[in-house]
């Protein structure tokens, strides 16, 4: 079992390389946002907690999300290994997520960050935005936000895992095919 997080900033080719990954080594995809949107629209007990907390404007509490995480995790119990993609944001999160895989008999294998520079986010988002018709991927100071609060999110959670000797960095700029080289690389060294 491979169990992989996967973290980069918006437009860094995060969800082009979770596609090839899955593909590859037959992971599951756990996507929080994928998670909340489907125990909420199918109105799940754990949705309706979900939609209770965020009806007061308030955060969805870590062990609503946690319990979430374990609900998908328990459905697929021949799973060769899941991949997480949003999830840890937060030392306690993947201290919690590390506890939940303990209790699975099984761990974080890596955390693969993929690092591009900031202008080339922009563009690439901006250049997205055209597309999309996010108004949101149009707005240059709006993207300049999402890429430090990545940051400020992210970084305590790679450093989180990399005292552990689990983080990995690849450079998320070239050509896909070769972004994906080398994080195969990383994956089959596990």
């Amino acid at each position: 079992m491979k169990n992989l997080i996967l973290f980069g900033p918006p437009g860094s080719g995060k969800g082009t390389q979770a596609a090839k990954i899955i593909e590859k080594f037959a992971l599951v995809h756990i996507s929080t946002g994928d998670l909340f949107r489907y125990e909420m629209s199918n109105d799940t007990p754990l949705g309706q907690q979900a939609k209770a907390f965020m009806a007061k404007g308030e955060l969805v509490p870590d062990s609503v999300t946690i319990a979430m995480l374990r609900n998908k995790v328990d459905a697929h119990p021949d799973a060769k290994g899941f991949i997480f993609d949003g999830f840890p944001r937060t030392i306690t999160q993947a201290q919690a997520l590390d506890a939940l895989l303990s209790e699975q008999g099984s761990a974080i294998h890596a955390l693969i960050a993929l690092q591009v520079e900031d202008a080339e986010i922009v563009e690439r988002i901006k250049k997205r935005g055209v597309t999309s018709g996010r108004t949101d991927d149009t707005n240059e100071a709006i993207v300049r936000n999402r890429i430090d609060v990545y940051k400020s999110e992210t970084t305590p959670v790679y450093d989180y895992y990399a005292q552990q000797q689990k983080s990995h960095s690849i450079h998320g700029v070239g050509e896909i095919d070769e972004i994906f080289e080398l994080i195969s690389g990383v994956v089959e060294s596990l």
